[in-house]
């Protein structure tokens, strides 16, 4: 298959996938992503936009530094350190898996929600992998579902990723979950819902889904963060008591759930 004939990234996995390749795509764009694949199956994604399955195992604590440090000095192959973490008993072989192959959804999800880019492949790196990996259509089909779901819920997801909510006044009967108390921690009008995935160790899908529940029960609200010495904000502008930022998004929404290449030239290439 010639991989520069192919005119988006999910048709180019699905390729792959019917060679059953081995190696690296790399992704430009915002955010951009490297993807490892093994016999065509996707076995992590590394982005920008989403933790890792390594950020999420050490930021939630999950597994200690000092422990990681050990096992990774044990096990310097990447590709074989996931079962080093699980003889050392730092992490269960099916919680390993699970956290691994949320982290690929999640990073696609991600991925989908930035502007196009070109790709490259390349030979394998090691990574810390989901074994044996996801298939390209089921990540495909998965990545849809979660947009079409959070824009029927709230809007264009494009928009509540780059939203920036600040603590509301709402009261909810009971005590407050555990992880809502925690993002309501991290909220201070300057994080974006990517800025507290990666505080918190979780996948930028669950966080912004939690934020719509947050928003619902009046917990946090959207609104422009404050900017010292009077520099204009960045940041996309939402009317107070409003649920979803007003005016043109400087990054469009999408219902794809990769980015598409860019030939030669630097011109996006058609459907």
């Amino acid at each position: 298959m010639r991989a520069s004939a192919v005119r988006n990234l999910p048709a180019l996995l699905l390729g792959l996938r019917e060679e059953g390749f081995s190696g690296t795509v790399r992704v430009a764009g915002t955010p951009g992503g490297t993807l490892h694949l093994r016999d065509g199956l996707l076995g992590a994604i590394e982005t920008p936009g989403a933790p890792t399955a390594t950020s999420t195992l050490l930021t939630s604590g999950r597994i200690g530094d000092e422990d990681w440090l050990a096992a990774c000095a044990a096990q310097r192959d990447a590709e074989l350190l996931g079962k080093q973490l699980v003889a050392g008993e730092l992490v269960g072989a099916v919680e390993l898996e699970v956290i691994c192959t949320a982290a690929v959804f999640d990073a696609a999800f991600a991925m989908s929600l930035g502007a196009p880019g070109s790709w490259e492949l390349s030979d394998p790196e090691p990574a810390l992998l989901a074994r044996p990996g996801v298939e390209p259509r089921q990540l495909t089909d998965e990545t849809t579902r979660r947009i079409a779901l959070l824009s029927r819920l709230w809007g264009p997801p494009g928009e509540l990723a780059r939203a920036r909510p600040v603590p509301g006044t709402g009261v909810v009967e009971g005590p407050l979950s555990g992880r809502h108390e925690n993002i309501l921690n991290q909220v201070n009008g300057r994080r974006t819902a990517r800025d507290l995935a990666f505080a918190l160790g979780r996948g930028l899908y669950a966080v912004m889904l939690d934020l719509i529940r947050m928003e619902s029960y009046g917990l946090l609200r959207w609104e422009p963060p404050t900017v010292p010495g009077g520099r204009p904000s960045t940041a996309p502008r939402v009317t107070p008591g409003r649920t979803r930022a007003a005016g043109p998004s400087p990054v469009p929404s999408r219902t794809e759930p990769l980015p598409r290449r860019m030939p030669r030239g630097g011109e996006k290439g058609g459907k």
